[in-house]
């Protein structure tokens, strides 16, 4: 980072770094007119006679505003560093003692792997030794590590730094906000640049995946579940900072499933979904079976699979056609029903 203060201008380090202006000002550094310049620059601008006079240390104010920032950064929870490119899960034991049927396994960035089994199998339990970064020191006894290392204690204890977003069916919200007004919240908190342009391609993005639309100035207490999960979606997907993403039996959430894992991998996420439905498996790279709390088997998925996939999605297009007859108020007869398998078949 230190040679930001002779590389960037103040106009852009302001830009990145809002909160920089506080540090000016307790400091009673006037930059106006400086700000194509770098900080480097404005700091030489200053003759032996004004440095003298005012006290000035230039080395310490160069150095506290590289401190100040770090210190910002981390308060705010935002990671400047080695973005996340792999997740490894390394092997524990079934709910018997009996070591995995693995060694391990390692997900790439931009990656989807899906999760089954039985209900109660320990679909659940793998979610949480992931978000937890296990270190062997959770009943299955797996570790985890992060671009081939063990994690940063940051990811476990910080408040600020979150390694994984959870989304799962149950969403909902308790603060009566608008829908602006809660991503507004969420922008800010981000420091975002253009904040009114990700709000918008956020509101786009979640209205492409619900069935109901909903806008900006609906409160988020009003939304029903399907509008919930996709403005949660939409929301992890282009403003969260969290690489991986673990999503929890979502089939029956009222939204374009297809549509939400694109846009997740769209934004360089890792995305992991326990599922109980065949083409969300099948839509991932790898699905792992889990089986009496353990990883019984790691299965890439085939291009016979794939084949499948495409049968899956075109009953699965008839079924929501049906749904959408449901929701407007029509009957369904066997006529409307081979309408809807000749379109889609």
């Amino acid at each position: 980072m230190n040679n930001i203060l002779n590389t960037v201008t103040i106009m852009k380090l302001q830009q990145k770094y809002p909160f920089i202006i506080n540090y000016f000002e307790e400091n009673r550094l006037n930059v106006k007119g400086f700000e194509d310049k770098t900080f480097e620059e404005y700091l030489n601008h200053f003759s032996e006679e004004e440095i003298e006079e005012w006290g000035m240390d230039i080395k310490n104010i160069e150095e506290g505003l590289l401190e100040y920032i770090s210190q910002m950064l981390g308060f705010l929870g935002i990671e400047e560093g080695e973005g996340i490119e792999s997740l490894t899960i390394i092997s524990g034991t079934n709910k018997n003692g009996q070591k995995e049927n693995y060694d391990n396994l390692t997900i790439n960035k931009s990656e989807i792997i899906s999760i089954v089994g039985p209900t109660g199998s320990g679909k659940s339990r793998l979610l949480a030794d992931i978000e937890w970064t296990a270190q062997k020191d959770t009943p299955t006894g797996r570790t985890i590590l992060i671009n081939g290392e063990i994690p940063d204690m940051k990811w476990r204890f910080s408040s600020n730094n979150k390694l994984v977003a959870q989304l799962s069916q149950n969403m909902n919200f308790v603060i009566d906000l608008t829908v602006y007004e809660f991503l507004e919240l969420h922008a800010q908190s981000r420091m975002v640049e253009n904040e009114e342009e990700v709000i918008k391609e956020i509101i786009e993005a979640a209205n492409n995946l619900s069935g109901e639309k909903f806008d900006l100035n609906s409160h988020i207490t009003n939304l029903s579940g399907g509008q919930s999960r996709a403005l949660m979606i939409a929301d992890t997907a282009i403003l969260s900072s969290s690489p991986i993403v673990l999503i929890d039996e979502i089939e029956n959430a009222g939204i374009d499933r297809k549509k939400a894992l694109n846009l997740l991998v769209s934004s360089d996420k890792i995305v992991l979904i326990a599922t109980h439905d065949p083409i969300l498996a099948l839509m991932a790279d790898k699905r792992i079976v889990i089986k009496n709390g353990g990883i019984e088997k790691i299965i890439e998925t085939s291009e016979e699979e794939k084949r499948a996939l495409s049968r899956l999605e075109q009953m699965d297009n008839i079924i929501q056609d049906m749904r959408n007859y449901l929701r407007n108020g029509l009957t369904i007869d066997n006529g409307q029903l081979n309408v809807a398998m000749r379109r889609n078949l």
